[in-house]
């Protein structure tokens, strides 16, 4: 009887600890959180004021927010692709709160914060860490690969009859649809120079294409957002829409690359600029980069507060009975 009263005195330490380092990464989260907030407040807010002063432009504005909102749940669903695909049967709404947690860990600096959340989070609901550093890396290069591709929308309104050059690169995206395995032993061999398992690497092919497919998706609605904005200041609808859903796409894969800033924070910003001086003039084409930062912002903390209180509904996971109790008995 003695080792199994001590047991439980065993776990008590640790699972004190563990509160408190949730507890220490949920308030520097909030923390990063607000400043994010209040950072995009002080630097778009004389423009949101302005644009929505104009006729329809409150409506522009939430059609932006709800824009945006949905192509975060269409990358979420990409993602969720490729975790589940390890045999997984993590509910929905558990995986969005792990994905949404992750995405506002991206207002810390640096990477790693959004894969030890991933890994955290994972281990809560029965995914193995090796599963979510897999998820995580195939979904980055998925991401990054479909974002560059759709960012190939504004070579005609920048390079004009020039922008055949870039053919090779459409091809080369279609390629990656018909063959998608490159990705899977592209994060394989990332992952055994880092001496992690790579065996959760490999995902299916259907998996990958279909995470391929919510993702070219997502970037599709997403830059609806940015078209809302622009043609809100007077861009030229037709012409704006591609530039705005390609500039946009492009911009967030050069902000991800610089991942030594908070969310990319300028680099974004500094890549969206070109492809809409093409289409307006500079000072709007500023304002509306401006504005779309806090819409991003605003629409991902909804998002994931959506989510956590979404996961907070569904309940804890059903508890499974020890094997030892069953042995027992």
């Amino acid at each position: 009887m003695a080792p199994e009263t001590a047991t439980p005195q065993a776990d008590a330490r640790p699972s004190r600890r563990a509160r408190l380092l949730r507890t220490a990464a949920a308030l520097v989260l909030i923390a990063a959180t607000c400043f994010a907030v209040g950072g995009s407040l002080r630097g778009a807010g004389t423009e949101m004021a302005e644009a929505a002063g104009r006729p329809g432009g409150v409506l522009l504005l939430i059609a932006a927010l709800f824009a945006n909102a949905a192509g975060l749940v269409l990358s979420m669903l990409s993602w969720r692709v490729l975790v589940v695909d390890g045999g997984s049967t993590a509910r929905t709404s558990d995986t969005a709160r792990i994905f949404f947690i992750g995405v506002i860990s991206k207002f810390v600096p640096g990477r790693i914060w959004g894969v030890l959340a991933h890994i955290q989070l994972g281990k809560a609901v029965g995914i193995a860490p090796e599963r979510m550093i897999a998820a995580f890396g195939l979904g980055l290069v998925i991401g990054m690969t479909t974002g560059a591709a759709a960012g190939l929308l504004v070579a005609p309104a920048v390079f004009g009859a020039g922008a055949w050059v870039f053919a090779p690169l459409v091809l080369l995206a279609a390629a990656a649809v018909a063959r998608p395995g490159w990705v899977g032993r592209l994060v394989a061999w990332t992952m055994r120079l880092a001496r992690r398992p790579d065996g959760a690497a490999e995902g299916s092919p259907r998996a990958l294409r279909l995470s391929i497919g919510w993702a070219c998706a997502s970037w599709a609605v997403s830059g609806l957002h940015l078209w809302a904005i622009v043609v809100l200041l007077g861009a030229p609808p037709l012409l704006s829409l591609p530039v705005c859903v390609g500039g946009f796409a492009l911009a967030t894969v050069a902000g991800s690359l610089a991942f030594v800033l908070p969310d990319g924070w300028g680099a974004r910003e500094l890549v969206l600029l070109a492809p809409l001086g093409a289409v307006m003039p500079l000072s709007a084409a500023t304002a509306a980069v401006i504005a779309s930062r806090l819409v991003c912002v605003l629409s991902e903390v909804a998002a994931t507060g959506a989510a956590l209180a979404w996961a907070r509904a569904a309940g804890p996971l059903p508890t499974p009975r020890p094997a030892l109790q069953e042995g027992a008995a």
